[in-house]
């Protein structure tokens, strides 16, 4: 009898223990989600406010000199926005694009999350996209005799998340195919940081 009572003792003691363990568990789970979920709160927050800020042509005008600072004639007439707009869910959208006059066209995507080398496949599309759409606002005809004529594209990604390395540029080709020659490449300029006092490092910041 006596040992009987001891049995259920033990195992009561252990079933304490054992919800203990799982509750510590739920508590652990929970804890780990809120993480995860106020960090993806927070990358996309930072993100958003780098496509808001850049509406803004004052700030637009900055964000070309950090990157141009060469460039000191422009003005804010001289910028035009053709962002992609997610105007459709299944549809393709960037974060931020926009032309210099006639010579240069200029798009620029904000990485906050997990470094991945296929920010390049989405930066072709964007690129592409962004190419249809200017010879459609352009009126002009890729299908006649005439060359058309475009703006030189320049890509850019600014990322503010953890990266041991750091590679000036990045690029399809050497990314995707070894670094061998094929019919369509993509280099994509990387800014971690920008330079003091500028735009981007406020940004970053």
């Amino acid at each position: 009898m006596k040992k009987q009572r001891f049995m259920i003792l033990l195992k009561k003691e252990a079933d304490t223990r054992q919800v203990k363990r799982l509750e510590r568990n739920d508590v652990e789970i929970v804890d780990n989600v809120k993480k995860d979920q106020e960090g993806i709160m927070k990358r996309t927050i930072k993100d958003s406010v780098f496509t808001d800020l850049f509406q803004d042509k004052k700030y637009l005008l900055q964000l070309y000199k950090a990157l141009h600072p060469e460039d000191t004639d422009v003005t804010e007439n001289d910028l035009n926005d053709i962002t992609i707009k997610n105007v459709l869910t299944d549809n393709i959208y960037n974060d931020l694009g926009f032309t210099v006059g006639d010579k240069l066209m200029i798009l620029v995507e904000a990485q906050s999350s997990v470094w991945t080398v296929n920010i390049i496949v989405r930066a072709l599309m964007y690129l592409v996209q962004t190419w249809h759409d200017y010879f459609e606002r352009t009126k002009q005809n890729l299908y006649k005799s005439k060359k058309v004529q475009m703006p030189i594209p320049e890509v850019y990604v600014i990322f503010t998340g953890e990266r041991k390395t750091r590679p000036s540029e990045i690029s399809l080709s050497q990314e995707f195919f070894g670094g061998k020659e094929c019919a369509v490449d993509v280099k994509v300029k990387m800014i971690y940081d920008g330079k003091e006092g500028d735009i981007i490092n406020q940004y970053v910041a």
